[in-house]
């Protein structure tokens, strides 16, 4: 018995330390800021990218703090960021509103892609502006059919837009934490096994869905954690646009998400137009009866749609690759 609990243990590991550090894919751009690779920042390495490239290109990036406001352009089609390590590959910046720049939630980014068929993967995105700075956002996704696979979104209020109706974007084993707000925007986006941590009492998503887009934010076999000092009352969402329509599906949700689930954003006529709906949730959490009574409770049937296929169908379909 002890050798297969060794065997198993071992394997554990062995995948972990896996996902924490990687090198560097065959053909990669290399960023370093000790000189090491053919570029010291980011964006150093974005720009030199050719404009528009049949192939995908992928940039790797060594370890470090990268404090860079970075953007990818719209014509830096099919680039693929990928970090030596997630939890020691950073890219942070501190803009926010109410700053001396006079930044506003649509220019704080810390990061923002505006190209199509983007991808990053073992990265951390970063706004350090601090807790009680204000809108705040470490990663802006303009762009269609982009994908993030053990990637790290942190900072405190507004971290991650989602901006543009009509886009879809994919997390897949993904850490987002956040006091307020902190997941937004009017894109489909799904979020597949997410840690998702709340560091106030307040709201995980702002959804801004329009009345054309039949999915909005989708969480499936998600976790929702908190800070058990700070966050004892946090709620699942609230609509900043009338049409917002967020679902979860087998989420694990702990006690700090309150009974009602869900905000109207002190508007009731927002009750009529938004979705808020849940299926399967579990934990300390998980309250169908307590919910209020303009939210959903999917049966099976329903939940059946929530898959990638139909979730992106959108604009031309889209199955993100999930290797």
């Amino acid at each position: 018995m002890s050798r297969f609990f060794l065997a198993g243990f071992i394997a554990l590991m062995t995948n972990c330390v896996s996902w924490a550090q990687v090198g560097p894919p065959a053909g990669a751009i290399i960023v370093a800021q000790d000189g090491s690779g053919a570029y010291r920042t980011v964006q150093e390495a974005v720009n030199a990218v050719p404009n528009q490239p049949q192939k995908p290109v992928t940039i790797f990036i060594k370890k470090g703090t990268y404090r860079e406001k970075l953007v990818v352009p719209t014509l830096k089609v099919r680039l693929r960021l990928v970090g030596e390590d997630r939890d020691q590959t950073t890219i942070t910046f501190n803009d926010h509103t109410g700053d001396a720049a006079g930044h506003n939630t649509y220019n704080s980014h810390s990061v923002l892609v505006q190209a199509n068929d983007f991808a990053a993967e073992n990265l951390t995105f970063e706004n350090n502006a601090g807790y009680t700075a204000g809108q705040a956002v470490a990663l802006h996704v303009e762009g269609d059919r982009a994908t993030f696979k053990n990637c790290r979104m942190v900072g405190n209020q507004d971290v991650l837009f989602l901006a543009t109706d009509g886009s879809r974007q994919y997390f897949k084993d993904c850490y987002i934490e956040g006091t307020t707000d902190f997941i937004f925007g009017a894109s489909t986006a799904v979020f597949d096994r997410c840690t998702i941590k709340s560091k106030k009492n307040s709201f995980i998503t702002a959804a801004s869905t329009t009345a054309q887009q039949p999915f909005g934010f989708v969480f499936l076999n998600c976790k929702l954690t908190a800070d058990t000092t700070l966050a004892k009352k946090v709620y699942l969402g609230r609509p900043w646009r009338p049409n917002a329509r967020v679902v979860y599906l087998n989420t694990e949700m702990g006690a700090h998400i309150v009974p009602a689930g869900w905000e109207n954003w002190k508007n009731p006529e927002n009750e009529k137009t938004a979705y808020f709906a849940e299926y399967k949730s579990s934990g300390p959490g998980a309250n169908p009866k307590g919910r209020v009574a303009w939210s959903h409770q999917l049966t099976a049937k329903e939940a059946k749609r929530y898959k990638l296929k139909t979730i992106f169908a959108g604009k031309g379909r889209w199955e993100p690759d999930m290797k």
